[in-house]
């Protein structure tokens, strides 16, 4: 009765993990499918094992352990398929139908209880190993640890139990006697077996949840069309990057740029080749700076670049290499169609006890006479406010506007 009892509950436990599993079949996550499939499979065979001296031994023996070896290598298919690596259905296909031929063999011709344990026990501990490697293989990109290490530690733990299954049945075939009583290792070894399928279930859920916080995350952070990171992600890093500077005494700077005459792009090639442009600035952007430093667009061609423990100095060096970059790099869409594109750069860097709005705001007005100044030109915020300045006192000539352009072609 309590095997009976073991087998019917890890059937229900199956079934509610199919309905978690459905719960989660739109959120286009790897596996699912699978691991899904994996349960019904379990669903099916439990029930049939429980039915041993009632049903036929064709359907409650070969049928039941077809069903579940079939189920245990879905699961390993949907692991793989889950973390992108190669699923080697076929091969996985063909060793279950070889070991489901060896206990047909051992129950018709043979007929030997303890070998028919041996072969499943290294069918399922085989695939349980090879689950546990492949998460394991997989923590160091794992988006978030204690799924996968959970996951990797319930299967390596079921590989190791059907290896102890496995050397005692051996050693059942061989004559030795058993540490404990036959009934009790039928029972902790059954146990194993059926509660293989929800442990490992549970750990898929697991791991596809992080999946979609991940997933969710990244898309509040980045901006979908460029990969940039969004305005929001920008504020968030920029605001810890200046309690960090102004804790440690550090230098922060930011540049902000735009694409000169976009409007025109879109009008000539179209919104598609613009958006094409907008990625290809994020491409060539990411080229340029450092691993430290983080690339947001703000909104429509408007990006902005956060350079952590850079001197003024350093973030005009910065924004003449971005400019010249993107200004004699055209974008070659096709051989008859070149986009030549430049930009225009504001330059600021964190003054003592600012805010990053007014950082942002001074490299906006630094941004804004790079356009007065012609275009294609990088200015330093510090130069610019005297200029805006010299501006209200002298509006006619607008080349006063930028005392300091760093580097760049006058061109409109």
């Amino acid at each position: 009765m309590s095997t009976l009892s073991l087998l019917l509950v890890t059937a229900a436990m199956s079934a509610v993990m199919l309905l978690v599993l459905s719960s989660l079949s739109r959120s286009e996550v790897k596996g699912i499918r699978c691991w899904a499939r994996a349960n019904w499979l379990a669903v099916l065979a439990l029930p049939l094992f429980a039915g041993r001296g009632v049903l036929p031994d064709l359907i409650s023996i070969e049928l039941a352990n077809g069903l579940y070896l079939w189920a245990i290598a879905t699961m390993l298919v949907g692991f793989r398929s889950h973390l992108g690596v190669p699923t080697g259905a076929r091969a996985l296909a063909a060793c279950a139908v070889l070991a489901l031929g060896a206990l047909t063999i051992l129950h018709y011709v043979i007929e030997s209880f303890p070998l028919r344990v041996v072969v499943a026990s290294l069918f399922h501990g085989g695939s349980t190993l090879a689950i546990g490697l492949a998460v394991r293989r997989a923590l160091g990109k794992a988006p978030a640890r204690y799924p996968y290490v959970f996951t990797s530690v319930a299967a390596f733990g079921l590989a190791s139990g059907h290896a102890v299954r496995a050397a005692v049945s051996l050693a059942q075939h061989a004559g030795v006697a058993p540490l404990f009583d036959a009934a009790t290792w039928t029972l902790i070894f059954f146990s194993l077996g059926t509660l293989a399928m929800p442990l490992l279930t549970l750990g898929a859920v697991m791991m596809a949840n992080a999946d979609i916080v991940a997933r969710a995350r990244y898309a509040a952070d980045h901006d979908y069309l460029t990969g940039a990171w969004s305005r929001r992600a920008f504020f968030n890093l920029a605001e810890h990057e200046r309690a960090r500077a102004t804790r440690s005494g550090a230098e922060l700077s930011v540049l902000l740029f735009d694409v000169d005459h976009f409007k025109r792009i879109n009008d000539t090639f179209g919104h598609a080749v613009g958006d094409r442009v907008l990625e290809d600035i994020v491409r060539r952007t990411a080229s340029v700076i450092r691993e430290a430093d983080c690339c947001a667009r703000l909104g429509g061609e408007e990006f902005a670049v956060l350079l952590p423990d850079a001197s003024i100095e350093t973030a005009s060096a910065v924004a003449e290499r971005l400019r010249d970059a993107l200004a004699h790099s055209p974008l070659l869409l096709q051989p008859a169609v070149v986009v030549a594109y430049t930009v225009s750069i504001g330059v600021a860097r964190l003054e003592p006890g600012e805010s990053i709005t007014a950082l942002l705001c001074r490299a906006d007005r630094a941004l804004y006479l790079a356009k007065a100044a012609g275009r294609n030109v990088a200015v330093c915020a510090a130069a610019a406010c005297d200029a805006e300045d010299a501006l209200c006192e002298h509006p006619a000539p607008m080349t006063l506007a930028v005392s300091q352009v760093l580097a760049g072609d006058q061109q409109l």
